[in-house]
């Protein structure tokens, strides 16, 4: 269906190839995994195949000859926009990584998917919505047609990612490329959409290609693989035969570095790195940070009908825990389960609606934002996406300095305190003189992890921290957080849908499911002998 013949792709003012003549196919009914790290250049060789690179900056070169249903075959690159037309969305779909900004804030998520079934299939008003609704039950969203008058805003991360794959559905394309689709997903959602792009694949004999960082993944899904590292493909074959016996010491450590489900580590494998066994020193002792009693959060939502009673959404129920000295607890949960809520109950960033929040013997439910001030030095957090929580008009230096001009603390030299922070977090100390945007996503997310310790905290909010960096660059920030718990005595509450990474990160577990606790005990304990079926489908979902 497509092959593609010695492709080059060159950005403007770069000496150097961003991909350096690359050959691949593609058959019919066939998937093809592509893998790699941030900056190899997977993402963007699928973009030229459609033209979505800015064709005033960027130079391509070769052939990608693409075989239609009708068996004609026409070279991608040299069709017009107008031609182009009638292949993107219709015979090729695409489905990208981050949903948030791929999706239009203005209009309903129903709306969005329909157009194109409108467009391409020639669907009226009514026929164009039941189909969108069918698609939302098939990437199995919650209450189909609650989710068509939906906003993206209103949904989460998740959801917002399981309509653009129902978008990318709706007109059947023959050859679908998704980008990253489950990086932000759950872990019983990403085997779900997995299962689904398998079935899918069968029943339209339909061919995909799917790009992802996580080689244990595409092992589940593809039948051929290119492994690509800085433009160039350094391994490539049958996915059993490269996941099995690889031959490139980059592919071993894509496969090594992800955390297991079957076993807990101490440090995880970073290719170029040799292995540095560390003790984790667990507190004996005991000694509690902090404590939550009876945790509620209630929002109220929008009546249906005029002059009807309001209902209530419970987004926390009945929520209790504590958190040790220089422990690690790890909240896990699909998405819309509570986990970010708690986290931002915890920071004072949401008033609870009843229950303590007990830290160091204060209740910090109780306290207003001018007295909440006090105690934000001492807990702090680290967002999930670390390039939308650092300010694109701000130096790096400035970034991490900023709390020591907020907190007025004349004693220390902020150039100096900066410098130390950097090289604390791996980074180079000439960091501090760029912007955000010249920064890889792992460097970013070291920033933020770099002015969370600004001000000495005792305890870090981590919420999905790691969530959409690749496997390697993963393995060095979960290996620098266990670092910096073992030498500063920090706490953590890790929240993440991976339940591999809490096993890594975490002292104890805490499972939630639509705001109510299903599970919460010793990590361990709770890999081992799962006492809510729920966790039990949670650890089964892990590919």
């Amino acid at each position: 269906m497509l092959r593609v013949k010695n492709l080059s792709i060159t950005f403007a003012g770069q000496d150097s190839a961003a991909v350096n003549y690359i050959s691949f196919e593609v058959g019919r009914g066939e998937i093809l995994g592509v893998v790699g790290e941030s900056g190899s250049g997977k993402s963007i060789t699928c973009f030229s195949l459609l033209k979505l690179l800015d064709k005033h900056t960027t130079t391509i070169s070769g052939e990608a000859l693409y075989t239609n249903a009708e068996g004609k075959t026409l070279d991608l690159l040299k069709l017009s926009e107008k031609q182009l037309e009638h292949i993107r969305g219709k015979q090729i779909g695409f489905v990208f990584q981050e949903p948030m900004s791929s999706l239009n804030p203005a209009y309903t998520c129903g709306w969005q998917v329909a157009e194109g079934i409108k467009k391409h299939l020639g669907k009226k008003n009514t026929e164009s919505k039941a189909a969108t609704i069918k698609l939302f039950e098939e990437v199995q969203l919650p209450d189909p047609e609650r989710m068509w008058q939906s906003y993206p805003h209103q949904l989460s991360g998740g959801q917002r990612q399981r309509v653009m794959i129902a978008m990318a559905l709706s007109s059947n394309p023959q050859l679908l490329i998704a980008d990253e689709p489950t990086t932000a997903l759950d872990v019983t959602v990403q085997k779900t959409v997995v299962d689904l792009l398998l079935k899918l694949v069968k029943d339209r004999n339909m061919s995909l290609i799917f790009i992802s960082h996580d080689l244990n993944l595409v092992n589940h899904l593809a039948q051929k693989v290119l492994v690509m590292k800085a433009g160039e493909i350094i391994e490539r074959g049958e996915m059993k035969s490269v996941f099995n016996n690889p031959q490139n010491p980059y592919t071993i450590n894509l496969i090594n570095c992800r955390p297991s489900k079957n076993y807990h580590s101490n440090r995880l494998p970073i290719l170029g790195e040799a292995v540095i066994p560390k003790t984790i020193i667990y507190n004996t002792q005991n000694e509690i940070l902090l404590e939550a009693k009876s945790l509620y959060k209630t929002y109220k939502l929008p009546s249906k009908k005029l002059f009807a009673k309001s209902q209530e959404f419970r987004a926390v129920n009945d929520v209790s825990f504590t958190i040790y000295k220089g422990q690690t607890l790890c909240v896990v949960g699909e998405s819309g389960s509570g986990k970010s809520t708690l986290g931002r109950m915890l920071l004072g960033l949401i008033k609870p609606s009843s229950g303590e929040i007990l830290y160091n013997n204060t209740d910090l439910a109780k306290l207003n934002d001018k007295q909440y001030r006090n105690y934000r030095r001492h807990i702090q957090m680290v967002f999930q996406d670390p390039y939308s929580s650092l300010n694109p008009k701000h130096k790096i230096g400035d970034i991490i300095g900023e709390p020591f001009e907020i907190y007025q603390d004349k004693s220390i030299k902020t150039k100096d305190k900066v410098a130390y922070l950097l090289d604390k977090v791996g980074l180079p100390t000439d960091f501090a003189n760029r912007y955000p945007h010249q920064l890889s996503g792992g460097q970013r997310q070291r920033v933020c992890i770099a002015r969370a310790l600004a001000l000495n905290p005792q305890f870090i909010v981590c919420d999905e921290s790691v969530a959409a960096l690749d496997v390697s660059v993963q393995a060095r920030v979960l290996n620098l957080l266990k670092d910096l718990q073992d030498e500063l005595g920090l706490s953590y509450l890790f929240i993440t849908h991976d339940l591999s990474v809490a096993r890594f990160m975490g002292h104890q577990t805490l499972v939630l499911q639509k705001g109510q606790i299903e599970d919460y005990g010793k990590t361990e304990d709770i890999f081992n002998n799962p006492k809510s079926p729920y966790t039990d489908k949670l650890l089964q979902s892990i590919v």
